[in-house]
């Protein structure tokens, strides 16, 4: 592809993908930090790594310049402008949320970002298995995140709920698309809802994976 083609491809069709999968781990991190009861700034920092974490280290690691973040600065002002009127309306509410609640958004951004990210590595030419785990990075460090700044493991890795193994299989969706040379549009779209509804099948049934055991 070329890099028209690739300009075409991010201005029109991956815009969109990026602009939902970043609100969505935006309000994860939001509810994350409204239950950890941080103050603004706190609430601010915890929206925001979980916002732009999976996509800062996609564009380091896919050499994007500039970041994503950086390059449409609006997004700063939107995640102030998020927490300001969240703690506004959470404490009018009196609202408590609960870690479920958090874990809605957070499907919703694995699923978009693990199908942006895996698209947007096939479109820069890397092999099949590497846009692959671009995809599960994209989607899982931005919740890594998240929880390391609100002092808790990583649920990714602890709670023994398939995460990362969802995003991994979503991406495969992606991949498995792309061969059979669907429009990217619907490739990413249909990665990304088979990645969510894994996922929220999973929060529903309460599937898990074997933990370690000596």
């Amino acid at each position: 592809m070329s890099n028209e083609q690739l300009q075409w491809w991010v201005t029109n069709f991956h815009l969109p993908f990026e602009v939902l999968g970043t609100l969505a781990f935006a309000f994860s991190g939001l509810i994350e930090a409204a239950r950890k009861k941080l103050d603004i700034v706190g609430m601010a920092m915890v929206t925001a790594v979980a916002a732009f974490g999976g996509g800062t280290l996609r564009d380091i690691l896919l050499d994007r310049s500039p970041l994503f973040w950086i390059a449409n600065d609006w997004w700063i002002w939107t995640i102030l402008v998020i927490c300001g009127l969240a703690m506004i309306f959470f404490r009018a509410r009196h609202l408590e949320f609960t870690e479920r609640a958090m874990q809605w958004p957070d499907a919703i951004g694995l699923g978009v970002f693990a199908s942006g990210g895996t698209m947007l590595a096939l479109q820069a030419g890397t092999s099949a298995i590497v846009a692959v785990i671009m995809g599960v990075i994209t989607s899982i460090f931005g919740s890594v995140l998240r929880d390391i700044f609100t002092n808790q493991v990583p649920r990714a890795f602890t709670d023994h709920q398939p995460y990362a193994s969802v995003a991994f299989l979503g991406c495969w969706v992606v991949v498995f698309a792309h061969w059979l040379a669907w429009p990217a549009a619907l490739a990413v779209a249909v990665g990304a809802l088979v990645t969510v509804a894994i996922r929220l099948a999973v929060m529903i049934f309460g599937w898990r994976v074997p933990s370690w055991r000596v």
